[in-house]
Formats: C-alpha cells, structure tokens, sequence
C-alpha cells in the first residue's frame, strides 16, 4: 500500500485524483524515484521531496507518462483550420490570432496547430501559438523539434514530407513551424497563470481533466475559460467532452473534433456537417376520425452493400463518411467490413461512436464492449466508454475503465 503522502502531495501540486491512475502507479513511482536519489529509504525520499522543487516535478512526470502524437483527433486540426480561416477573414489583419496549448508535452501538439494552420493557407503572421507545460524538461525536448517514430501514426503522413527533414526514426521540425511556438513553464492550477496576457481564440487541453476529481476538474474548467475569448473555442479530449456538456456548453457539432465554443451561437464549419442525431419526429395525437385508415408505407429496401477491398481501407472509408455527416452509409460499411472479414475491434468502435452521437447510449456501450473484448487496451473505447458509465452515474465504472487507459499507454510510451 502506497503512502497516503504522496498521493496528497501528487493532489496538492497538480490536482491528481489518485484513482484516476490507480494506487499502483504511484507506488512504483515512488519507489523508482526513492531507490534512485535516497537509496530506497521512503522516508529519506519524502524529506527531499519537501526541499526539491526538482524531484517534485521528477516524480510528477514519473506518475503521468505523457502520450501523444502529431495530429492526434485529427478532425479537431481540420475543424481549428476552417474556424480559424473565417476568423482571419473577419479580423482583417486587426489582430493575429492566438492559440494556447496546455499541457503541450514534448510539442506534438503545438506543431501540429501551427501545420495545420499553415496548410490551410494562413500567413504565418496571421497567429501565434502559446505552450505550456510543468515539466522544465519536457519543453527542453519541445523547443528541440527533434522526434521519433512513435511520433508519427496514421496512414497520412504527408505533412512530415512538408514539415521535416530527416528520415528513418529521427525527425526535426522545420524553423518555420518551430518559430511559431512559444514554450513556457507554467502550471495550469497556478492562480496566477497568464496574468495579464491577452485571451485566446482557441485553446487546447486534451486528456488532462480525467486525472482529477470532480471539484478539481471544475476549477480547470474555470482557468480554460478565464484564458479563452468569450467567443474562444475550447477543445478537450474525448472522454471529457461530457464534462463540459453538464457546464453548460454545446458541443461544436463537428464529428470526433471535441471542441467546444464558449459563444453558444459559433456555428460549425460548412464543409463538415456535423455527425448529430435527426430530430425526434413529432406524432399527432389519435381522434376519432370517419376517414379510411392511413396503410404504413412499405420500408424501401436497403441498397445492397457494396463488397470491400480490404479492412484498413473500409475502415479509412467509414471515417471519411462519418466524418462527413453520413451516419447511415457509415454504419453499413461497418456491418459490411464484419458481415464479409469477421469481427473487428475498430469497425465496432466505430458502431459505437455512430451510436453514441445518435443518443443510443445502450447500443453505444454494447460496442465499445465488444471492441474492448477484442481489443482489451483500444483506448479511444475505453475512454467513450467511461464517459458513457459517469454520464449514468457509475463513476467506479468509468474509474476502472480510465485506469485501463491509462495503463496502456504507459506501456505504449
């Protein structure tokens, strides 16, 4: 059992909800960082924690493993460069446009903003880009633009032709896109972060919130919107989405972006309809009528699906359809990828994802499980799923399901 200690000092510094990475991290954590700078002596390790700024943060990054990649969701890049395209139209060169990204981690974050703006067409002065993260190293590894390949997932990949130099696992950014970001130390429960600074358009912080209880998640949400303009956009990780749809605020209406705008009248961008459920249809009440029954219409039979070259294929398919607001054809390229090549973990996650944007929160959770018994560590499944299970209120559910999530990617990093 770990030392009640450090948990509340984990809880103090960053507002980590222990539960949330489970008694188990930090314990080895601990033990970790105690062997390496006091010999393994617990007690001898909590006092240098009370003088070591340093090992505070050592620690800290020990627990939280951090996980990214360039251009991850990359729907929320597709929607920012369509949002942020209009606004630059509106300011008419008044004003650059800024953007936060907190935490960034290593920089694929940042940099993916700052590429997404500029293939959009954007001059680089029409913005600027903030980041911010606790860690001193960390923005040292950031502000060296240098990365691996578990930087870089996905079938497209064409901005590392544009954007880097280098080749095989080793990969630096270009001066151009580096020269866009501006990295700073800073600590997002610090009362006095960005103090003065003037509010952002549009503002990043993804896959932090699950790591706090309830009242420190709230106060986040407060700091988010005392940075954002009151017409900013927040965008936030998948499993938070619900967070911020209890605070009161709609969701974008742009599929799999998890943006959020503070200005309930911000409209989505034209070129991506939203992946949203059909109104409810509305029945007219039963009276007494002398007219002959109205006979239902026979169901129009469905269009045969179409047979399918290959899973990744179909898969990349099914994204670009539901991407694209085309739920119906989306989900029969799914039961068309199980019907003809078995079952498949990302076919049904897929499922669930349509289901969950249509409010079919049972049939949701029926895929997303069967994605997971397939595929135990699918983390995009895991995290709508535990969304899913505290929207009901089973917040042990989602606790097990977050821990789950977050086991993998520590081993994935």
């Amino acid at each position: 059992m770990t030392d009640a200690r450090f948990a509340r000092l984990l809880k103090e510094r960053i507002g980590l909800d222990a539960e949330s990475v489970g008694d188990a991290v930090i314990g080895r954590a601990v033990r970790q960082r105690s062997v390496k700078v006091a010999g393994g002596d617990a007690e001898r390790y909590w006092e240098r924690l009370q003088v070591s700024a340093e090992e505070v943060q050592a620690l800290i990054e020990a627990v939280i493993v951090p996980e990214t990649w360039f251009f991850r969701y990359p729907e929320s890049f597709a929607a920012l460069a369509q949002l942020a395209g209009r606004r630059v139209c509106e300011l008419a060169g008044a004003r650059p446009l800024r953007l936060l990204s907190l935490p960034c981690s290593s920089g694929e974050e940042p940099y993916s903003i700052v590429m997404a703006l500029l293939d959009a067409g954007l001059a680089p002065s029409a913005f600027q880009v903030d980041a911010l993260d606790v860690s001193r190293p960390v923005l040292e590894r950031a502000e060296a633009g240098r990365y691996g390949r578990n930087s870089f997932r996905g079938a497209n990949l064409g901005f590392r032709d544009r954007h880097f130099t280098g080749t095989d696992s080793d990969f630096q950014i270009s001066e151009a896109v580096r020269a866009k970001v501006q990295f700073r130390l800073g600590n997002l429960l610090s009362p006095s972060l960005l103090a003065g600074e003037a509010p952002y358009d549009y503002v990043f912080c993804r896959n932090l919130l699950i790591y706090f209880d309830c009242a420190t998640q709230e106060r986040v949400v407060d700091v988010l919107r005392r940075l954002a303009r009151e017409d900013g956009v927040l965008f936030i990780g998948p499993a938070e989405a619900s967070l911020l749809s209890r605070q009161g605020l709609r969701p974008l209406g742009v599929a799999q972006s998890f943006a959020f705008p503070l200005d309930s009248q911000t409209q989505a961008p034209a070129a991506r309809p939203a992946l949203v459920p059909p109104p409810p249809r509305r029945t007219a009440p039963a009276t007494k009528s002398s007219a002959a029954p109205v006979r239902p219409r026979a169901p129009k039979p469905s269009p045969p699906i179409p047979r399918l070259a290959s899973a990744s294929a179909s898969l990349e398919d099914i994204a670009r359809l539901a991407n694209s607001g085309q739920a119906a054809e989306a989900r029969q390229r799914c039961e068309a990828l199980l019907a003809e090549q078995g079952p498949n973990a990302e076919a049904f996650y897929w499922l669930g994802l349509l289901s969950d944007a249509q409010g079919r929160g049972a049939q949701a959770q029926g895929y997303y499980r069967k994605a997971l018994y397939l595929q135990p560590d699918h983390q995009e499944s895991l995290l709508h799923l535990a969304a899913l299970l505290a929207a009901q209120g089973d917040q042990e559910g989602a606790r097990r399901l977050q821990e789950r999530a977050a086991r993998g990617v520590k081993r994935d990093a």
